[in-house]
């Protein structure tokens, strides 16, 4: 299950998110969605978890909580950002 996490810092690293989500379960994939000419990062990014179970539980647990100084808003993809 894929799991969008917005409002991230410009700073944060897909290892960063890793991270943060493994305390929850297995992670999949993680893709961090970046500006293309320039590499730099545009705040947001998909989670892949390997159950709909563990998703849920890192959701519940990160929606509203601080990484890198950022309050992300988690919660589970939409269609359209499984493109990113």
């Amino acid at each position: 299950m894929n799991i969008y996490v917005g409002t991230l810092s410009y700073n944060t690293t897909a290892k960063d998110l890793r991270r943060a989500f493994e305390s929850f379960g297995t992670v999949a994939s993680v893709t961090l969605s970046s500006h293309g000419s320039k590499g730099l990062s545009n705040g947001y990014g998909l989670v892949g978890m390997s159950s709909a179970a563990e998703a849920q539980t890192a959701m519940t647990n990160l929606d509203g909580e601080e990484l890198n100084g950022q309050t992300m808003s988690v919660h589970e993809s939409e269609p359209y950002f499984e493109y990113l």
